[in-house]
């Protein structure tokens, strides 16, 4: 099961994923990273957590950020959360792209055994029933 931080732009989504990942780095036996668009996380995120700016990657679109995670959980066996900022910004803003990419992540969180939490600007309502069923909101 995958988490989710959903809400409305000026939410607060941003400040609990960093409050998220900051507990996570404490608790954690291996590796957190957190995935942002951009450096706007440099002095919030804790510096035991894995911190990388998706842009510096050309990343963009489902497919790039589906393989991109992979990557990560591929080469690194003892990471233990993985945390997307702005999600959307990055995936797109069509909601039928996101059911396909959180269905991808709840996989990958199987296979690999790593937690993943994404950040979704959006309301909660808008959320197809695939997604509610594989997805806890955190």
């Amino acid at each position: 099961m995958i988490n989710l931080i959903i809400g409305k732009k000026g939410t607060g989504k941003t400040k609990r994923l960093v409050e998220h990942a900051n507990q996570a780095a404490q608790n954690s036996n291996g590796n957190v990273v957190v995935i942002a668009k951009g450096t706007h996380l440099n002095y919030d995120i804790s510096h035991d957590v894995r911190l990388i700016n998706i842009d510096s990657y050309g990343i963009q679109g489902l497919d790039a950020l589906s393989g991109f995670i992979c990557g990560i959980c591929a080469g690194n066996y003892d990471v233990t959360d993985i945390f997307v900022d702005s999600t959307m910004k990055i995936i797109g803003q069509d909601i039928l792209a996101l059911a396909s990419f959180a269905e991808k992540m709840n996989k990958l969180s199987s296979i690999a055994d790593t937690k993943i939490t994404l950040l979704v600007s959006a309301e909660e309502n808008i959320l197809p029933d695939s997604i509610r069923k594989i997805a806890k909101i955190v």
